[in-house]
């Protein structure tokens, strides 16, 4: 079973002014610590709601020092369980993000036809990317033919000191 697993932390960030500029740097900070080992894992803001309901920006700002909400959303694959897979999700991303508290959302159980979609898509990319493989590798093999031929043209270095 796959899943999909979102998770939320809370990024402080400090001498900001303005709740876009604390945004900003939440997001450029906190993907500095997960890359390049979780590369795969999305990076959204938060959401957050007041008491009564009311929906609030998701960094919130005292003394020039903001709390940013952010949603880490990843895949995890050929889990057991839901709780299997948020168990997985949070100790990968709890490792790299140091001192951050982080807190399950959510967990999506992927059906494998998804799985298999992502996985075409990912290869259709790749199959347009062979086509100029193979042309710079003609090229290679032309220019390793050439220093060949100049190899043996060049005397040793060992004839050379003599």
């Amino acid at each position: 079973m796959n899943c999909r697993v979102v998770v939320e932390a809370a990024v402080p960030v400090f001498d900001v002014e303005t709740e876009d500029e604390a945004i900003r740097i939440s997001i450029s900070k906190t993907g500095e610590m997960l890359n390049p080992d979780l590369n795969y894992v999305e990076i959204n803001m938060g959401e957050r709601t007041s008491p009564s309901g009311e929906e609030l920006p998701p960094a919130f700002i005292a003394a020039d020092e903001a709390l940013v909400a952010l949603e880490l959303e990843m895949t995890v694959f050929n889990v057991e369980r839901e709780e299997h897979a948020s168990r997985i999700a949070r100790k990968e991303i709890g490792q790299r993000l140091e001192n951050i508290p982080l807190e399950v959302q959510s967990v999506e159980v992927i059906e494998e036809d998804e799985v298999e979609d992502e996985t075409e898509d990912d290869s259709d990319q790749d199959s347009g990317d062979e086509d100029d493989v193979g042309d710079e590798t003609d090229e290679t093999i032309e220019s390793d033919t050439d220093s060949a031929d100049d190899e043996a043209v060049l005397p040793e270095f060992e004839d050379l000191v003599e």
